[in-house]
């Protein structure tokens, strides 16, 4: 299935990250080891930062899914990307544009641990 199959609506993996991402709402947010161990301003900074990331262009979103972005806060250079997998996390999701089959993983790490 394509990422439109779905739906039919060209964008809408796009836009159900999006709205993951800026929402923090359907899906799991993980941190690594090196965020959690931040100031807790410094994180909570760095989680304002990937909700509002709007930085998206053909270097870190080359098929259009908004899934991937970098932020600098506070000094610290961190990435963030969104991973689909099936309900039951073991493996891919199927169609990431179905959301009822689908679970959204937001990573956030420090640059050095990508």
């Amino acid at each position: 299935m394509t990422a439109s199959s779905a739906t039919g609506h060209p964008h809408r993996v796009r836009d159900l990250n999006d709205a993951f991402r800026q929402s923090f709402s359907g899906g799991r947010i993980m941190m690594t080891t090196g965020v959690a161990a931040l100031p807790s301003v410094a994180r909570a900074a760095l989680l304002a930062a990937v909700r509002g990331f709007d930085g998206f262009d053909a270097d870190n979103d080359p098929h259009g899914e908004h899934d991937f972005g970098g932020v600098t806060v506070a000094g610290y250079r961190c990435f963030w990307k969104i991973d689909c997998s099936d309900l039951g996390q073991r493996f891919a999701s199927p169609d990431p544009a179905d959301p009822a089959i689908t679970t959204r993983v937001l990573t956030v790490m420090l640059a050095e641990e990508y």
